[in-house]
């Protein structure tokens, strides 16, 4: 279920092995979320991030971060809506920092159809956000910092998409 579309690269010179590495970041995270495991989601942390959820809930800190991923992941494992990650664009902000745009888009877990496609082409369609709630894409923002070599989540927000023009055009 990969869009398989080629991000987008702003911001200072960074070698193409750090653009493979955070695709790759971001194809774990899917895969940790559609899967289930809190543990490979978790390790894609820094112990002092922060990350707000796409409902607004603020999370500082690993400690906090965990508590929550264990609580609300493993019950998604037998929902029939998942979700693809596409990294849309990199913006590194230095060689050690990334501010990464991610497409995020709902999918049946039996045959990856997009559920959000009930969106494109409509005149208004944010009347069918009600109708459709498992539909909303997301579009998360994260800040990844290179430590050790390894790339992880200093910040992150998970926003979802309610603007009518971007849910008409996809």
């Amino acid at each position: 279920m990969s869009t398989g579309t080629t991000p987008t690269v702003i911001g200072v010179p960074a070698p193409q092995e750090d653009v493979d590495a955070i695709v790759a970041f971001v194809a774990g995270v899917q895969e940790a979320q559609q899967n289930a495991r809190p543990d490979a989601f978790l390790s894609g942390f820094r112990e002092d991030a922060i990350w707000t959820t796409a409902h607004g809930k603020r999370l500082t800190g690993l400690p906090e971060i965990s508590a929550f991923t264990r609580k609300v992941l493993p019950p998604q494992a037998d929902s029939p809506v998942t979700a693809t990650y596409a990294v849309d664009l990199i913006l590194f902000i230095r060689p050690d920092v990334a501010a990464v745009k991610i497409r995020q888009r709902p999918a049946t877990r039996d045959g990856g159809r997009f559920l959000d496609e009930v969106f494109h082409g409509q005149e208004d369609p944010s009347e069918l956000i009600a109708a459709h709630p498992e539909a909303v894409p997301g579009t998360p923002t994260y800040v990844l910092a290179k430590d050790d070599g390894v790339w992880r989540i200093a910040a992150a927000q998970n926003t979802p998409v309610v603007d009518a023009e971007t849910l008409a055009a996809g």
